[in-house]
């Protein structure tokens, strides 16, 4: 049996939210750590939680995910051996991903992603040490 992988949800959509954690909590190998509603909650999720991926909305009222990427990488909760980002988008020209990709994000996925990369790319976490 291979390692869990523990994934915290980031959305401001609810619905959306419930979807991607019920996806990801259907695979074997994938455990839905927690959600959050903004980038705030995601910042302090992460602190308490240390899943080993988010994925994350980039844009979010309040906070939004390019916010939080930047709070993760300051409170040095990303890197190897810590938690990694997946940004989601709609578009998969948003103006956001190339900000987010440099800010140390893993990657990023659109919202019309299909089941098997949404599970492939969540799943792919490295091995923490």
């Amino acid at each position: 049996m291979s390692e869990q992988i523990s994934v915290l949800v980031v959305d401001d959509e609810p619905v959306i939210r419930a979807g991607l954690s019920a996806i990801l909590d259907s695979q074997p190998d994938i455990t839905v750590a927690g959600t959050a509603n903004d980038g705030e909650e995601a910042v302090e999720a992460c602190a308490r939680l240390r899943p080993d991926v988010l994925l994350m909305d980039i844009r979010m009222p309040r906070r939004n995910g390019l916010w939080a990427l930047a709070e993760l990488s300051r409170r040095r909760l990303l890197g190897p051996g810590r938690s990694r980002v997946l940004m989601l988008t709609t578009f998969d020209l948003d103006e956001y991903v190339d900000d987010a990709l440099a800010a140390g994000a893993s990657g990023f996925l659109l919202k019309n992603s299909s089941y098997e990369e949404l599970t492939r790319s969540a799943g792919s976490s490295p091995t923490r040490s």
